[in-house]
């Protein structure tokens, strides 16, 4: 807790710094909104729902879905499912102003949106017998994300919505979910008509430091927004998934997790080592995006592992781009979002 208190305040120190705040000015009325709110407040409307996964973690999901007209025919509106990145929630999709925020812009185009939020996040700290104060509740990293989460919500939508395949798009954290789940679990994988993929954590050959990537700020951003981006982050995550990133980091491969011996390995996988992640045995159709900037996933790791994703349909490298720019990023919208809402109408 202290721990993300402190890097809050060194953030923020760090904007006010750079002019990013104005004290002077009265905070946006977002700041204070739990992520219904926003939407109904930007004159969406508002659906939440709770998913129990097959572990029993209770999972809060967001859905806007349709536009702020509803020109709903008698067919029902495509879906497409967004994850976010370590720390943050499903307000990382609607934090810029409606006309620059990914999950707005998605129901105005005839979507119906819904945004999980992973375990152990403000909004997903209930299971059905483990209590947030129980050290086993906090015993997961992406890979549960990926094994329980991702599979239980869209077990979720295909039921409520009684479509059977959908649209993903993660950022960040957000796309390693996509890439280890669809590359273990095909059945799941057929249910996703296109991945698309903002700024993927893969593995890392050439990393600079976590800690600096905090600090580098959206290469155009909408400064008058900075409070609603600091009010909803971090949101939290365990431990092991922290740790979890570290060892990719450490051992520039894509595995799961490391129990830290051979024989923790073998009670959990039945071999000595995490086994790989294998992105070659990802059938869904890729389109990737990453930024020339990003000194948490650089170009280099990024181009490294593009040969190894089979189905990819689409790459784009934004030379003046950082880790931030796809969610927070002023020209995001006609950057990236108009590109993969043109991609999802070619992929129906």
């Amino acid at each position: 807790m202290w721990l993300s208190l402190t890097t809050t305040y060194l953030i923020c120190g760090t904007l006010n710094a750079g002019g990013f705040f104005n004290l002077e000015k009265e905070a946006n009325p977002e700041v204070w909104m739990n992520i219904s709110e926003i939407i109904t407040y930007n004159g969406y409307p508002s659906e939440e729902y709770e998913v129990t996964t097959q572990d029993g973690y209770i999972l809060s999901v967001n859905r806007i879905p349709h536009g702020r007209r509803d020109t709903r025919s008698t067919g029902a509106q495509p879906v497409v499912y967004l994850q976010h990145a370590l720390f943050a929630d499903s307000a990382t999709w609607l934090e810029n102003y409606a006309n620059g925020s990914l999950g707005f812009l998605l129901a105005d185009a005839g979507y119906d949106v819904w945004m999980g939020n992973s375990r152990g996040n403000t909004w997903s700290r209930k299971h059905k017998t483990l209590s947030v104060n129980e050290e086993e509740f906090w015993a997961f990293s992406f890979d549960e994300m990926a094994k329980y989460d991702l599979p239980g919500i869209i077990d979720f939508i295909v039921n409520k919505t009684g479509q059977e395949k959908l649209y993903f798009i993660g950022h960040s954290l957000g796309t390693t979910i996509g890439f280890a789940a669809f590359a273990t679990m095909p059945e799941l994988a057929q249910r996703i008509k296109m991945n698309f993929a903002l700024g993927p954590v893969i593995s890392f050959k050439y990393p600079t430091s976590i800690f600096t990537s905090f600090f580098l700020l959206p290469s155009s951003s909408v400064k008058s927004r900075m409070d609603v981006y600091m009010s909803h982050a971090p949101t939290g995550s365990s431990i092991q998934n922290i740790l979890h990133i570290k060892q990719l980091y450490q051992s520039d491969e894509f595995r799961a997790y490391d129990w830290g011996s051979e024989a923790e390995n073998m009670q959990h996988y039945n071999q000595s080592h995490p086994p790989l992640y294998d992105l070659t045995a990802m059938k869904v159709p890729t389109a990737i995006w990453f930024g020339g900037n990003d000194v948490l996933v650089t170009p280099q790791d990024v181009t490294r592992i593009l040969p190894q994703i089979r189905n990819l349909h689409y790459f784009n490298l934004l030379p003046d781009w950082n880790h931030f720019d796809f969610i927070w990023g002023l020209d995001a919208a006609q950057r990236v979002y108009s590109k993969i809402i043109d991609m999802m109408k070619s992929f129906p």
